[in-house]
């Protein structure tokens, strides 16, 4: 086995925590977690998968910024985040991931109540030290089902 195919694999593994963090950060409500996951100058896009569930999200820009509007946004619901089926490549210093996210929302106060919603992330990385960071993530919606009220706390 090459030393280059060793660091590929190694790599590939890195950048697929980064969405791993990401996933888990907001799922176990873990700021620190989540902001491990994204450079200071990140972009968060959901409004294409909020835009087929029938309502606007807006573009978050920054980390601190995505934290506290993530958390703000799902404050009134338990998530579960599972990721699958990820695809990685490199271009220099920096890597793209396509995977799909099965995200499950549960409103706290009535868990009769849910959303399901199956996603692709696009997710644009650059290395950070020994590891990876987002750079950006967009999410599309691929098929949803339940009370999309439940994204807005409604």
């Amino acid at each position: 086995m090459s030393s280059t195919y060793q660091t590929d694999t190694a790599d590939q593994l890195a950048v697929i925590d980064a969405l791993y963090r990401f996933a888990a950060g907001i799922d176990l409500r873990d700021a620190a977690l989540l902001s491990s996951a994204f450079m200071e100058y990140a972009v968060s896009d959901f409004g294409p998968a909020a835009a087929k569930a029938g309502f606007e999200f807006p573009v978050l820009e920054g980390r601190e910024v995505i934290v506290a509007t993530l958390f703000g946004a799902l404050g009134q619901v338990d998530t579960t985040h599972s990721v699958s089926n990820p695809r990685v490549t490199f271009e220099g210093g920096k890597a793209h991931l396509d995977a799909l996210v099965e995200a499950q929302h549960v409103l706290k106060n009535d868990p009769t109540r849910h959303y399901l919603m199956k996603n692709r992330y696009a997710v644009a990385l650059m290395r950070h030290g020994a590891g990876w960071r987002i750079e950006r993530v967009t999410v599309y919606n691929v098929w949803r089902t339940g009370d999309s009220g439940v994204l807005i706390a409604a």
